[in-house]
């Protein structure tokens, strides 16, 4: 009776031993751990950005209201499941999309402001930049109204616009000679953002609004803003070498 009292509590302690041995041994083989997403692959990448070009271009047919997955699928030339293998339903690849457009802009922004030589070139070209000759028509400004309507319940098409406002400002910002006053930044930049967003809207339904117009529309009043003496200083003061390109 004495060896079965002492032997019991013995092998309990020693199955518990054991237990945790073989637990911490899964732990450390990682046999236990969640599965690691796996790489895409090349070609899963050439497929995304085929879905991505296709929602472009149904998005400047229809608006993103009217972009579906079956005419995404079908603009790209594949079977309508596809859609979802590459991208977790239809509103990630109009996000893609989207943000694939904004960073077209930044892009086209960019270079022209690299080859400005002055402020005032560089002011310009920020302006000119926004309005893209390729895409200036009122389909496309259509379309796009249709993203704007959808910031206001669509937190992540609300954040893109958050960060296209604060590239505008801080390329205009850019712009402007050191020591220009905040406050006169501010009304500039809000200023020259709001007849942008202004003449895209009015693009969509006035088609007879030529680019040029629109451009040098913005551009008057950056000169109202600005006052002739400043103007003439930024005409004349060449973009320091170590700000070209920043967008």
């Amino acid at each position: 009776m004495m060896m079965q009292f002492c032997d019991q509590p013995t092998l309990q302690v020693n199955i518990k031993i054991c237990m945790a041995i073989q637990y911490s041994g899964l732990l450390n083989s990682g046999m236990t751990r969640l599965p690691q997403k796996r790489p895409r692959t090349r070609i899963e990448d050439l497929r995304r950005q085929e879905l991505i070009d296709a929602a472009h271009r149904v998005f400047v047919t229809h608006g993103l209201a009217g972009m579906t997955t079956a005419r995404i699928c079908a603009e790209a030339g594949m079977s309508p499941g596809i859609l979802a293998y590459y991208f977790h339903g239809k509103d990630e690849v109009l996000f893609a999309m989207v943000r694939q457009n904004n960073r077209a802009l930044a892009r086209d922004v960019t270079a022209r402001m690299r080859r400005a030589a002055t402020l005032w070139d560089r002011l310009s070209a920020i302006i000119e930049g926004n309005f893209p000759a390729e895409y200036f028509h009122a389909p496309v400004a259509s379309a796009w109204l249709s993203v704007c309507a959808a910031s206001g319940r669509e937190p992540r098409y609300a954040r893109l616009q958050r960060l296209f406002h604060a590239r505008l400002a801080s390329n205009i910002a850019s712009a402007l000679p050191p020591g220009t006053p905040s406050d006169q930044t501010r009304r500039l930049t809000l200023a020259i953002g709001s007849q942008i967003d202004g003449l895209w809207l009015r693009k969509a339904t006035d088609t007879g609004l030529d680019r040029k117009e629109a451009i040098a529309l913005i551009i008057d009043t950056a000169r109202l803003h600005l006052g002739a003496t400043q103007a003439a200083l930024l005409l004349r003061t060449a973009v320091p070498l170590v700000s070209r390109g920043a967008a």
